[in-house]
């Protein structure tokens, strides 16, 4: 797989997940906002290897019963790393 095939995903729940779930999530980097009203939505954000490892990613969350908010491919530049 070259650096043009590969895709980052980011991928956004409803709730507050710690940074420590991060190997479990295939290494992605998980991020945390508190909005206005007090509600949390976490952001977890990396490169996947293919469409199996985002059913994957998915499947987690939803054994996690988190709420998937969104899922948005974003092209990695060669330069970007994972």
């Amino acid at each position: 797989m070259t650096d043009r095939d590969r895709t980052r995903y980011q991928i956004k729940v409803q709730g507050r997940l710690s940074e420590n779930w991060s190997d479990w999530f295939g290494g992605m980097r998980i991020t945390v906002e508190c909005r206005g009203d007090g509600a949390s939505i976490t952001t977890l954000i990396g490169v996947v290897a293919d469409q199996a490892a985002l059913r994957g990613i998915l499947d987690k969350i939803w054994d996690l019963n988190l709420t998937l908010i969104s899922v948005l491919p974003i092209e990695v530049d060669s330069k970007d790393e994972a």
